[in-house]
């Protein structure tokens, strides 16, 4: 079974409400999006478990020159026990529909949203 997941930053039509049939729309971030309201609709469901850890997050910076070894090192992150059950969550919506992984990250192609959107399709070949 083929999973369908994309990634994309909040912002990017943050104040629309999904249609019926949409993807399920998860924030992948570890904190709350600046300036983004709590009662915005712009995503269904928070999932700040399964984001890199503080302190892999704070190492990264968002520098694409870091961004293989940041993939190399959040990939591990995720086999541990406190990430297992939010990625579990994320692969079953994964394994219903359509599902959009959000982030406030400016480099979206460079953040934790690219490499769970590749970890859950299956293509663990992609090192962006």
């Amino acid at each position: 079974m083929t999973r369908h997941v994309e990634y994309r930053r909040i912002y990017a039509g943050a104040d629309t409400d999904a249609e019926p049939g949409d993807s399920v729309r998860v924030l992948v971030d570890r904190v709350w999006p600046r300036g983004l309201r709590k009662d915005s609709g712009a995503f269904d469901v928070w999932l700040r478990d399964v984001a890199p850890s503080t302190e892999l997050r704070r190492w990264y910076g968002h520098d694409p020159e870091r961004y293989r070894e940041f993939r190399r090192r959040y990939l591990a992150e995720l086999r541990d026990a406190d990430h297992q059950e939010a990625l579990r969550n994320l692969a079953d919506i994964a394994d219903h529909g359509h599902l959009t992984l959000l982030t406030a990250s400016r480099d979206v192609d460079h953040s934790q949203a690219a490499v769970l959107a590749d970890r859950l399709s299956g293509d663990s070949r992609k090192h962006k």
